[in-house]
Order: C-alpha cells, then sequence, then structure tokens
C-alpha cells in the first residue's frame, strides 16, 4: 500500500496528483486511475523520483504525452511520471536541443522559425520529443532517426549518460530504449540551413493532407498498427470491410481506417477487443498479420 502523505513529504515541491483517472492525460481518453501521477520540472526532479521510488520499492512508469498509447481500465499502481512539464526548446547554429516533454509539433515551428529544414515530416505528430524518439515517431518518408544526435538519458540507478545515435539503435519503430528502464531527458537533433518559405510549404502540404486524411476531430491513439511490409495498413483494413465497424464506444474511422477513435465513451477494453478483431479479420483475409504499433499498459 502506497503511503501518499509520506510520499507528498518526499518529493516535496514536485507536483503530485493522487488517485486520479489517467483517461483526463491521454489522447484517447481511457484509462483507469493511478496511485501517484507526478509533474517533474527538471533533470534534478525526475532523479528524485526514480531514486525514492526504487528505494521504497514502488513501480514507476514514465509517459511522454500520452498519444500513441492506451492505459487499460484498471489503471497503473505506483508512480506515473509525466514529463509534460519540461519543454524548453534551444537553438545553437543548426543544432536544436530539446527537453523530453516538448511537443514535437512545436520542436517544428521552432525549426522553421530558424530555417532549419529535417523535421518537416513531424509536423502533424502529436507526441512529445521524448516519446518520439523512444517510437522512433515518423511519417511522410522521414523519422526522428534521420536527425537525430544524441540524448541524455537517466539510467535506473540515477546516472545521467548520453547516447549516439548507434546507441539508439533505431528500427522501424523501436529504439534501444524499449523494455528498458530508462527516462530520456533531453534531444539533440542537428538540422540544415533552408530557405524558409520552402520549409513553411512542405509543412503546410502536410498538415492539408494530415487534416484532409485524418479523424483529427477524435480521440486516438494515432496509428494503430505498423505497416506491414509491401501493404498499405488502412487499405488492408477497408478492403477487410472494417472502415466504419463499430465495437463498444470506439469505431474503425470512416475518414481513414489505420486509426480507431473513441466516438462514444469508449474504454480500453473496447480498443484491446477491436484492434484483435481487425487483426484477425485481416489475417483471414490476406494472410497477412498485423503488428500493433501503440503501446497498451496498465491493468485490466
Amino acid at each position: 500500500m502506497i503511503d501518499s502523505v509520506e510520499i507528498k513529504a518526499a518529493l516535496a515541491n514536485i507536483k503530485l496528483l493522487i488517485d486520479k483517472p489517467l483517461k483526463n492525460f491521454t489522447f484517447t481518453k481511457v484509462g483507469g486511475k493511478v496511485d501517484i501521477l507526478a509533474f517533474p520540472k527538471t533533470f534534478a526532479e525526475v532523479k528524485k523520483i526514480i531514486v525514492y521510488a526504487n528505494e521504497k520499492n514502488i513501480s514507476w512508469i514514465v509517459l511522454g504525452n500520452a498519444s500513441n498509447l492506451i492505459i487499460r481500465d484498471g489503471g497503473i499502481r505506483g508512480i506515473v511520471i509525466l514529463l509534460s512539464e519540461m519543454r524548453q526548446i534551444c537553438v545553437d547554429g543548426y543544432s536544436i536541443e530539446v527537453e523530453t516533454g516538448a511537443k514535437l509539433i512545436d520542436t517544428t515551428q521552432i525549426a522553421l522559425e530558424h530555417s532549419l529544414t529535417g523535421l518537416e515530416f513531424a509536423c502533424g505528430i502529436p507526441g512529445s520529443i521524448g516519446g518520439a524518439i523512444f517510437m522512433n515517431a515518423g511519417a511522410y518518408g522521414g523519422e526522428i532517426s534521420h536527425v537525430f544526435a544524441s540524448a541524455k538519458v537517466l539510467l535506473n540507478d540515477g546516472i545521467i549518460e548520453t547516447w549516439d545515435a548507434q546507441k539508439m539503435n533505431f528500427g522501424y519503430r523501436k529504439s534501444f530504449l524499449q523494455g528498458k528502464k530508462a527516462i530520456i531527458l533531453s534531444a539533440k537533433f542537428e538540422l540544415t540551413k533552408k530557405n524558409y518559405a520552402a520549409i513553411k510549404a512542405r509543412m503546410d502540404e502536410l498538415t492539408h493532407f494530415r487534416q484532409l486524411k485524418q479523424p483529427l476531430e477524435y480521440p486516438s491513439c494515432g496509428c494503430v498498427f505498423k505497416r506491414p511490409t509491401g501493404f498499405f495498413t488502412g487499405k488492408l483494413i477497408q478492403d477487410a470491410g472494417l472502415k466504419g465497424f463499430k465495437l463498444g464506444g470506439v469505431q474503425v474511422s470512416q475518414k481513414h481506417a489505420g486509426f480507431i477513435v473513441n466516438i462514444n465513451q469508449a474504454t480500453a477494453k473496447d480498443y484491446e477487443e477491436l484492434i484483435q478483431h481487425i487483426i484477425k479479420v485481416v489475417k483471414a483475409k490476406f494472410q497477412v498479420k498485423l503488428q500493433p504499433e501503440v503501446r497498451i499498459i496498465g491493468e485490466n
């Protein structure tokens, strides 16, 4: 049993919320309660939380912007660390150094203001910098690994290391961080100079395409599945007759079948059951097994 009074005393000056539903903080608008929700503002505060949790044998997990994520209805025991308060963005020549909780979209705007190219592909991705690196986020032919230089990473023992791209070992929607007890604190991206108007034109084009194709009017977790080699996920799901298919409070988007949207007070169980149904139907019709891209965590 977690002693919230003790935790508040030990982590004084850090914003903490007790026994709050995580659906209030996720893009899907689903997720059960968490014991402790922490909002650190500095590297030192993140380290303080981790050291305390480890000493007390309290489980902990880090969430970035809670975008490409489904939290189950039973919630999460222990401490959830939301890094949304850590969002400083600094430009130095052709480099941008960004704290982990900064929004990827905001970072692309800062790059534009300084006529720096390389991040245009991410102008519509709603996640945080930390989450984008964790998943090696990408769109429209670009991905984080193409511009990544290094990251400051807090290890489980409280040590802070700097990891380069080789250490990060990026792959399609994956990085070395996955499965590790480590936290990205900040990251540096190396960009190149380009005409402001050309960068803006490309970002405007991608933004228009995103607004046209993606169901931004509903809560969702973004792209649900990885793209199978040689196929387009949305087309597979649409050709399987599932576009617009409803289950509980969720629906395969009628705008883009690669998205599942929350249309009526959905639960995480609704999402999980629909994901499994899509996998089953697509496999039966096309002998292609879809792999979820979205992270699913928490208790049933």
